[in-house]
């Protein structure tokens, strides 16, 4: 999978700006401030429809202007699609090939990415929701079945949490009705834990040597980390489990009035040589993993779609030194993926990746290939 093209109207610090890109290798250079990390934002709304980026103004449409406009250009195999999503201030409508998309299922999983950023620091020592997030939507570019069963859980645990305030408050309401909605949770709950453990188990079999890659140093491993002991991930066994968690602590979720338990609550966490990466390792240390776990993904992509996603990385040289720089650039250039950095410098890069890669100077919303 390859963006050829992609085209942004009134977007961030672009009015209309047009760029085409190298199947493989793309640098975007300039100061700060200057529109870099725009581009790779616009290219994740373009796959997901939302952006990732983390404590910014979330209006992407240009000041004095009523709507924002991105096209892309995908090529995947010898098939060419058009996506285009466009933003006003309360709706966003996506179209494939000039076709209105009306469900957001439905749209994405057209064009895959792996975003890497300086935020990406918080997945390991911010809260859950961090961690359980980049589950989520990375899963949901790779399965429509999680991302509807998704969808349909934060529904029906919805429906539950209300309805445990009304037992709470009306001593003659119908628990049976609880123990239905009940029903209908664990059910979801149980695909989405089948598929989170999957997920994590795969990327616990590449990280080390991964982050070895990059860093020459191993020891680097993942854990899923449920709010439930959970012995089988078998499906009677996990609906056992559950049935037998919401049992013995309805009580305890009818006094807080929400649902205690489930993957909602889940977690995973890195360790490096034992140690709990959160509490015991460097910030360097902690980057390089989130870096590792990321990479890992292009495989996991790759053999689940057939294709290979797109890699989006933001300031990546910021926090690397010279060799770590060179090192992740000859395992980007070994694989057959196309990828776009933004970085302020391209000093002491091996001239070789240079070469190979387009290069765009960006200033002040203007993009020149140099």
């Amino acid at each position: 999978m390859k963006l050829s093209k992609i085209n942004l109207v009134n977007f961030r610090n672009y009015s209309n700006i047009s760029v085409t890109f190298n199947p493989r290798m793309n640098i975007f250079i300039g100061n700060n401030a200057q529109g870099k990390t725009n581009m790779l934002e616009a290219i994740v709304m373009l796959a997901l429809t939302k952006s990732h980026r983390i404590g910014v103004n979330p209006n992407v449409i240009q000041f004095n202007k009523s709507k924002s406009v991105i096209k892309g250009t995908i090529k995947r195999d010898r098939i060419i699609s058009k996506l285009e999503i466009a933003v006003t201030e309360d709706s966003k409508n996506t179209k494939v090939n000039g076709k209105e998309i009306k469900k957001i299922a439905d749209y994405i999983s057209n064009l895959n990415v792996i975003v890497f950023t300086p935020d990406d620091l918080e997945i390991v020592k911010s809260s859950p929701n961090i961690r359980r997030n980049l589950l989520n939507i990375q899963l949901s570019q790779i399965s429509k079945q999680y991302l509807n069963t998704y969808n349909e859980y934060n529904k029906i645990l919805k429906t539950r949490n209300e309805y445990l305030k009304i037992l709470f408050n009306n001593s003659i309401a119908d628990k049976n009705y609880l123990d239905v909605i009940t029903d209908k949770l664990i059910e979801k709950a149980i695909v989405i834990y089948q598929k989170r453990k999957e997920y994590l188990d795969l990327i616990g079999q590449k990280i080390d040597s991964y982050y070895k890659e990059i860093t020459d140093v191993s020891g680097l491993n993942i854990f899923y980390e449920p709010n439930i002991d959970i012995d089988s991930y078998e499906y009677e066994d996990l609906r056992k489990k559950l049935k037998h968690t919401f049992k013995k602590n309805y009580l305890k979720e009818l006094n807080y009035g929400m649902t205690m338990y489930g993957p909602h609550r889940d977690d995973f966490y890195f360790e490096i040589n034992g140690n709990n990466l959160k509490f015991f390792g460097s910030q360097g240390q902690q980057r390089l993993a989130i870096l590792a776990f990321k990479l890992v993904e292009i495989d996991i992509f790759t053999d689940v779609n057939g294709t290979t996603p797109l890699l989006l990385l933001d300031d990546i040289f910021s926090e690397l030194d010279v060799k770590k720089r060179n090192r992740l650039l000859k395992f980007i250039s070994k694989r057959d993926i196309q990828s776009i950095l933004t970085t302020t410098d391209l000093k002491n890069i091996n001239r070789k990746y240079l070469d190979d890669s387009y290069i765009y100077e960006v200033k002040q919303g203007n993009i020149e290939r140099k």
